[in-house]
């Protein structure tokens, strides 16, 4: 499980992605309300789709109108949900085993590229997620231009010596083309 993201944000990799092993993975952005990261994670965990996940995080939410958020959930199934208060151009969809979305995008082709990328991308996840990035970003981004991306992504006992499930957790916090400096660090 796991989310690439990038933006014209400071250390957008500190906000937007959440994952767990066994649960699934969040992208919570747009005027982000961090909760949505754990609060989902949790209920899917429990065995919730994510239709249903998103469903209770955005009722339990008096400034969703503001929230963007992506759900994988731990069989793939995937939700996205973009409030009517979040800036031009904002949008998303989802297919088997992803869910994209983006705010203040030069347009609807970005997000469009990115699922193009990474249903047509074989290989691993952290090689598929970072081409739907590379792809987004490629295709104009976020239209305030380039500051930050990350990619974080969890398995069971992936992490260092196997005590936790952060299998990768990249981050550049402020770069001239972090989606570029993304990948070096990956490869």
């Amino acid at each position: 499980w796991g989310v690439a993201v990038a933006s014209k944000f400071l250390a957008v990799g500190a906000v937007v992605p959440w994952a767990r092993a066994g649960a699934g993975a969040v992208a919570t952005q747009s005027f982000a309300n961090t909760a949505y990261g754990p609060q989902a994670l949790m209920l899917m965990g429990r065995g919730l789709p994510a239709e249903e996940t998103l469903r209770r995080l955005v009722r339990d939410d008096a400034e969703h109108a503001l929230r963007q958020v992506g759900l994988v959930d731990a069989q793939g199934n995937a939700a996205t949900f973009t409030g009517e208060g979040c800036f031009d151009w904002a949008g998303g969809l989802t297919g088997p085993g992803f869910a994209i979305q983006g705010n203040i995008l030069v347009g609807a082709q970005v997000v469009e590229a990115m699922a193009e990328a990474f249903t047509r991308t074989a290989g691993p996840l952290p090689g598929r997620l970072y081409a739907a990035l590379l792809a987004g970003d490629r295709a104009g981004g976020d239209r305030r231009g380039r500051q930050s991306a990350a990619l974080y992504l969890a398995k069971p006992a992936g992490g260092y010596g196997g005590f936790n499930d952060r299998w990768m957790d990249l981050r550049v916090d402020d770069h001239e083309d972090p989606v570029r400096r993304l990948g070096e660090l990956l490869r």
